[in-house]
């Protein structure tokens, strides 16, 4: 497969009114702070998922890694807010077994495409 997803969360688009709030207050310099410990959070998340696997990275300094076999995954769950919906993001939660997600990564761009990605990747591997 050529398809791959390898996205980050997105910062504006995730949350208009939080940033144009935190651009105000730059001229009070907390909003240079809130925006770069932002962007640090945004692009310490990696939701990645290549031929037959999806990983979870997180982290900065230290990182925490989770990776499931595609063949595994018997849900993957999208929730959007109408605005999240408006601006193409949304939380995606992956289930393998039980009523907890092994995996969720908030304010992800193109979750529908993540989504189509796996059940390609289910039908091709089985």
């Amino acid at each position: 497969m050529t398809s791959q997803y390898a996205e980050h969360p997105a910062m504006f688009r995730n949350n208009p009114l939080g940033f144009i709030l935190a651009v105000i207050l730059i001229p009070a310099a907390i909003g240079i702070l809130i925006l770069l410990f932002w962007y640090l959070k945004c692009k310490s998340t990696r939701l990645e998922i290549n031929d037959n696997e999806v990983i979870l990275e997180q982290g900065l300094l230290s990182k925490e890694r989770t990776e499931l076999n595609v063949s595994g995954i018997r849900t993957v769950k999208i929730k959007q807010s109408f605005f999240n919906r408006l601006f193409g993001v949304g939380t995606v939660s992956i289930f393998t077994a039980g009523d907890s997600p092994e995996i969720q990564a908030h304010g992800m761009p193109k979750p529908e495409v993540f989504r189509e990605l796996v059940k390609a990747r289910q039908t091709s591997s089985a």
